[in-house]
């Protein structure tokens, strides 16, 4: 292979690229029992804080087109993971999880965790600390730069759910 490490500025850069774009290619290193997809689980993450949300707000905390996730929405109710339900002098609908999704969020939950625990054992060097840290300066750094040229910024609810881990 060639020397040249265009279009990066450096090696790198360009080897930092690679590896992000291989982390991208994962499937979220779970555990191959997980039952749940990954957009369900995802919407399930986001209730888990035992608030409900209108499908507006789940669009706008997934960042994700209303289109795909009302289809996602649809998706996870027809396998009884979530139900909308209606509250009195409100023009949309909001969504909770149902007692099969929330024990379908603990199971995969579990099985989440426990495989990033193994895969935390088995990081040399460094250790999970380090690299919540330097994730978080890099997310940080990537956000800042998306508002500087205009690609908009995260909200509150956004912002918390990445504290809490999901992202």
């Amino acid at each position: 292979m060639s020397e040249d490490h265009a279009p990066w500025q450096s090696p790198v850069h360009r080897d930092l690229a690679a590896e992000l774009l291989r982390m991208s290619r994962r499937k979220g290193l779970v555990h191959p029992s997980v039952g749940l997809e990954k957009s369900a689980f995802a919407i399930l993450w986001i209730l888990s804080d035992g608030r409900p949300r209108t499908l507006r707000e789940l669009t706008a905390e997934l960042e994700l087109e209303q289109s795909t996730v009302n289809r996602q929405v649809n998706a996870a109710i027809k396998h009884g993971y979530l139900e909308r339900f209606e509250v009195e002098g409100s023009l949309s609908k909001l969504i909770r999880p149902t007692e099969k999704g929330i024990e379908a969020f603990r199971r995969d939950g579990l099985l989440r965790a426990e495989r990033l625990e193994q895969v935390f054992a088995d990081l040399a060097p460094g250790s999970p600390e380090a690299l919540l840290h330097e994730l978080r300066a890099f997310n940080d750094a990537y956000e800042r730069t998306q508002t500087r040229h205009g690609a908009g910024e995260r909200d509150e609810n956004t912002e918390e759910r990445f504290k809490r881990g999901l992202g």
